[in-house]
């Protein structure tokens, strides 16, 4: 059984992580979407709010386990019988940092491989940071987010 894990800051999950979870799971029988908790960070959601995103805008894919990790990545993949993790690339500044913490990955635990997907040329420029943006100033941003994520975000942004 092939198993990898996905792992980000979902802060909030776009229809750009979407398009790569779909298309992970062309590749591997399972999948954990793993929100990654860095203590030194403050999220825009917390952990909890991220959770029930992905849970909800994931529910009916049987195959994807939403789960969090405080841990290295490697580490975390290890505990879950993982062999790979996923990530996205949208811009050759997305290539230099993840080129580098492949290689870190790979010295930490060589049996630990990671396998990049380009995101779609129609996503290339969405990032959760931009999406955070256009909704703090009232822009619509129903076509860059599932329909619940885009709920909570209206919600959290409304009053600010």
């Amino acid at each position: 059984m092939k198993i990898a894990i996905y792992p980000g800051s979902f802060d909030p999950i776009t229809i750009g992580h979407l398009d790569i979870i779909e298309r992970a799971l062309n590749i591997f029988d399972s999948l954990y979407v793993v929100v990654s908790v860095n203590p030194s960070k403050h999220g825009f959601f917390t952990v909890e709010e991220r959770l029930d995103m992905l849970k909800e805008v994931l529910k009916d894919r049987p195959r994807i386990t939403v789960t969090t990790n405080d841990k290295l990545t490697v580490q975390k993949a290890k505990e879950l019988g993982a062999t790979h993790i996923v990530r996205g690339l949208r811009a050759l500044t997305d290539f230099e940092y993840e080129f580098q913490l492949t290689h870190a990955n790979r010295v930490l635990d060589s049996d630990i491989d990671t396998l990049f997907f380009m995101t779609e040329q129609a996503h290339s420029f969405l990032s959760s940071s931009a999406v955070k943006e256009i909704a703090t100033f009232g822009g619509d941003i129903s076509q860059f987010l599932p329909p619940y994520v885009s709920l909570k975000l209206k919600e959290k942004t409304k009053n600010r």
